[in-house]
């Protein structure tokens, strides 16, 4: 069967439309819709100027874009879930090669061994960064993953009926957990509030969750608040109850820098890779990713590739255990809506082999000082945090009165952050900043005056 995502699109032309015409029995294109009630017809017309030549068109396009203000002209410190982190030009290059931009699911593997092998590398990323012991081929997003880890803990426990989730996990995380579960009745979900000091979840309120209800708990590592959770104290509440552990992690470079999720206990790790070779856009993107212990690898939603040896003995990729609604009765599926999203799981597959351990390591530790450096340029112009909690390279701090901060940065050119108030009304005088590798200690002064100026 053709792959009709690759087909190209040919007008007919005049001939064509004569020919096929005739062979109808009709003389022209009107009298073949002339069936149709005129007044629907006139109302169906597309007032369309008059065609235009390439050129005429590239400058009017350029003209309507230099309308814009351009995310380039700005500095940001934007975060909350996607970050603004440099792409090499090798991740461009090799993402843009026409194998790659046009592929689909490899069904077939003697056909696919380029792209089959991309996805086992990009699995054998994952379960390196994550201490895990399997990786699936990847999921739309972090937050869908993170809805794909629950409903997964509810294949494992199906007995179970609560999900604990950190009120400290980003807010779309939680509304697509919500919104996969709401078709279940025989799930309750509750939202764990975090320490109104540290920023991390509470856990003197997760442990009073540690019933025989429990079915898995969901955190963040960061959370939404850039705090770095205990979560060696998380997973250990939730397996004395018996329940799984879920770490979820959007800014996937601050793994390459903290002690894995797997040796703290994580039965499912999830995140989202946008910082691995993804520029921002508008709105995606993203890159979702699932790792899993060994023994529960049957119940990883989507698709895994395998390494196997062909008849002659030579190294070969192909797709297993992919308990998909393609491949299986839609009721027994794992997943009805996941996929492999191979392309950008090829661009995190190059970013992460280019920049070696050693050099992710570096990235992280050079975001994590400059991320330290802007908060202490804020903290001296009177900017406090708002958490005491370790943090990677986000962090809240509090103003008194956040939308003017926002426009007076906006007037110098500058993104000051995100603020936190439309999802978390009790944080309505916070700020969250996000400080990557792309900022510049000469722009924390400006940020912090420019603040200040505010207040």
């Amino acid at each position: 069967m053709p792959n009709h995502n690759s087909m190209r699109f040919m007008p007919q032309t005049e001939a064509d439309v004569a020919s096929m015409l005739k062979t109808i029995g009709v003389e022209n294109l009107d009298a073949l819709v002339a069936h149709v009630p005129e007044d629907l017809r006139s109302r169906a017309r597309i007032n369309l100027a008059p065609g235009a030549c390439e050129a005429e068109v590239a400058r009017e396009m350029a003209a309507l874009a230099a309308a814009n203000d351009g995310a380039s002209g700005f500095v940001s410190f934007l975060g909350a879930g996607y970050y603004d982190h440099y792409v090499p030009a090798a991740v461009r290059a090799i993402t843009a090669r026409a194998e790659f931009a046009t592929s689909y699911t490899p069904y077939q593997p003697e056909a696919s061994q380029g792209t089959t092998q991309a996805i086992f590398e990009f699995q054998t990323l994952i379960t390196q960064l994550t201490a895990m012991e399997t990786a699936n081929a990847s999921m739309y997003d972090g937050a869908s993953a993170a809805a794909e880890a629950v409903l997964m803990a509810r294949r494992l426990l199906p007995r179970r009926r609560v999900v604990a989730i950190s009120r400290a996990l980003w807010p779309d995380y939680r509304a697509a957990i919500r919104t996969y579960l709401s078709a279940l009745d025989a799930v309750e979900i509750v939202e764990v509030p975090f320490d109104t000091q540290s920023g991390a979840t509470n856990l003197d309120a997760l442990s009073d969750l540690a019933t025989d209800s429990l079915m898995c708990v969901v955190a963040g590592y960061p959370n939404a608040f850039g705090i770095i959770e205990p979560f060696s104290n998380v997973a250990e509440i939730a397996h004395g109850a018996g329940a799984i552990a879920i770490s979820a992690t959007a800014e996937a470079l601050a793994l390459a820098l903290l002690k894995p999720p797997g040796d703290l206990g994580a039965d499912i790790v999830v995140g989202e890779g946008q910082s691995f070779g993804m520029p921002l856009q508008f709105g995606g993107p993203g890159l979702g990713f699932m790792a899993a212990r060994a023994a529960n690898v049957r119940q990883i939603p989507g698709r895994l590739v395998g390494q196997t040896h062909d008849r002659d003995g030579r190294r070969a990729f192909c797709l297993t255990l992919a308990t998909r609604e393609q491949h299986i009765r839609r009721e027994r599926a794992t997943s009805n809506i996941c996929t492999n999203h191979s392309l950008c799981a090829l661009a995190a597959t190059v970013y992460l082999a280019q920049m070696g351990r050693r050099g992710l390591r570096e990235l992280s530790e050079r975001n994590v000082e400059l991320a330290h450096r802007a908060q202490q340029a804020l903290a001296a112009r009177g900017i406090k945090r708002r958490f005491s909690g370790q943090f990677f390279n986000e962090f809240a701090i509090t103003h008194p009165n956040p939308a003017a901060a926002l426009k007076a940065a906006e007037a110098r050119k500058i993104l000051a952050g995100v603020p936190l108030g439309s999802d978390y009304p009790d944080l309505a005088g916070e700020i969250l900043v996000a400080v990557t590798e792309m900022n510049t200690i000469d722009q924390f002064d400006v940020l912090a005056s420019a603040l200040a100026e505010a207040c």
